[in-house]
């Protein structure tokens, strides 16, 4: 499926924060983790909005992308794809790109989220570290 990536803009605040959260907040937290997780992304994405683009399709958003510099190559920090959109080939092409761009990438995975972890594997990242229920990859060319 095609797609083309925006600049974010402020009107799209309360979107990102709703994505950064359907990524970061797992069933298993507690309500007090929960609590520190939500303060955190409502008062910092505000504060990144220039560092996130946005995905459309079929003239909507339909997700989010966050690559930041980091030490030797970019971390991709955010990717969120709204569900009606997912397996439809998008995130693997933005992923692609990001690699065909860059030597080396970093990302954080959440151990529970198999297709994504499948995915990173598949296109070449190994995991480096973990600290219980993420792991940090890296690809490397």
């Amino acid at each position: 499926m095609k797609y083309t990536l925006v600049a974010a803009t402020e009107s799209e605040t309360e979107r990102l924060i709703k994505y950064k959260l359907a990524t970061t907040i797992k069933r298993f937290m507690g309500s007090e983790e929960k609590t520190k997780i939500i303060n955190y992304v409502t008062s910092h994405i505000p504060k990144q909005l220039s560092s996130y683009q946005l995905i459309k399709a079929e003239n909507k958003i339909v997700g989010a992308l966050r690559v930041l510099d980091y030490e030797d190559g970019v971390l991709v920090d955010e990717i969120f794809i709204e569900k009606e959109f997912r397996n439809k080939g998008i995130g693997t092409s933005i992923f692609k790109n990001i690699l065909k761009e860059n030597n080396v990438v970093y990302l954080w995975v959440y151990k529970t989220n198999t297709v994504a972890r499948n995915l990173y594997l598949k296109l070449g990242f190994k995991t480096i570290s973990t600290d219980g229920r993420k792991e940090f990859m890296q690809y490397k060319a």
